[in-house]
């Protein structure tokens, strides 16, 4: 027990120092980048949503080297092909097949603009994300360990895109969205990439301390009042239910579904422990809704009419 307690406060140091180093590179965006840290110490995979120049690529790249993991970028476009992402068979020169891994193989994977790629390279990535695993030629690969999959989309563009069904959108953990800086941020991002100083990050964590912290999250111990609120919380999304209020029943067409219950409580003790504390209360809960509940609830054509988004029906419940 004593262990776990001295690993509680390690690993509020250890997550302050990884955000200190991913704001040597990263400007603002404080609350995306909790987000896809708590993502990752939670076991769980992450959709950015932004506009072209927000920096999405590039935050994920630089949580990479400051976690000291491997990573890959794949650009998906319309003609990829699911052996591009996860590996194909050779014919070697001793006449025996043998599999040459695809870049799908790192610790984080970058799936850049998913939405751009077809329903069949969408489906073998996301079947990657739930299993830990990929299938070629009747062999089973293991992926490595830890691995998340942290995918950008682009709202603006819909011509020759592929938006992701419910069904897949549901393995993502947060759907995080990715805003304009402000001004002064906007000012401090164009002084530091102007000019030929470029920051050295130094990996703060290893593979092997990340899944320490992954185990330490979830043994964390939750009070029972907090886990009936989680679980309630997602279950006042269904239209239909007693418990569903009048936003509900008027503006959605389908609630979120227990995957939503487990990630809020998932990423309720993750959020607690980054702020220092060993257990999670309500506030957690709130903390991490937003994210992990806008892409598990479908608006009907009456919000969509009125424009009543899924960030106000979140607001409203909490």
């Amino acid at each position: 027990m004593s262990s776990d307690v001295q690993s509680v406060e390690r690993f509020g140091e250890q997550y302050r120092r990884l955000k200190a180093e991913v704001n040597k590179v990263i400007i603002g965006q404080d609350a995306v980048v909790d987000h896809v840290l708590l993502g990752i110490f939670s076991r769980g995979h992450c959709l950015l949503v932004g506009v072209p120049g927000l920096a999405k690529t590039l935050l994920v790249n630089t949580v990479a080297r400051a976690l000291g993991l491997t990573f890959n970028r794949i650009q998906f476009t319309p003609d990829l092909m699911p052996s591009d992402i996860i590996g194909s068979e050779i014919l070697g020169e001793d006449r025996h097949f043998r599999f040459i891994k695809g870049p799908l193989f790192a610790n984080i994977v970058l799936a850049d603009e998913i939405n751009r790629t077809p329903p069949k390279t969408q489906a073998a990535l996301l079947e990657a994300m739930q299993e830990k695993a990929v299938t070629a030629a009747g062999q089973t690969h293991r992926l490595p360990d830890p691995f998340f999959v942290l995918a950008t989309q682009n709202p603006i563009e819909q011509e020759g895109t592929y938006p992701l069904p419910e069904a897949q959108l549901d393995r993502f953990m947060f759907d995080i969205r990715v805003d304009y800086p402000s001004f002064a941020e906007e000012l401090a991002v164009v002084k530091a990439t102007t000019s030929d100083e470029q920051p050295e990050l130094r990996p703060v964590l290893s593979a092997e301390e990340i899944i320490h912290f992954q185990g330490l999250v979830r043994r964390v111990p939750v009070a029972e009042n907090v886990l009936e609120y989680a679980v309630k919380l997602a279950t006042r999304t269904r239209p239909g239910l007693p418990t569903a209020p009048a936003i509900i029943n008027d503006h959605v067409g389908w609630g979120a579904g227990p995957r939503a219950s487990q990630y809020l409580v998932i990423g309720a003790k993750a959020h607690a422990l980054a702020h220092g504390r060993f257990s999670p209360d309500i506030a957690d809960v709130q903390a991490v809704a937003l994210p992990i509940l806008r892409h598990r609830i479908v608006r009907n054509y009456k919000a969509e009419a009125e424009g009543v988004t899924v960030d106000r029906i979140v607001k409203e419940l909490l």
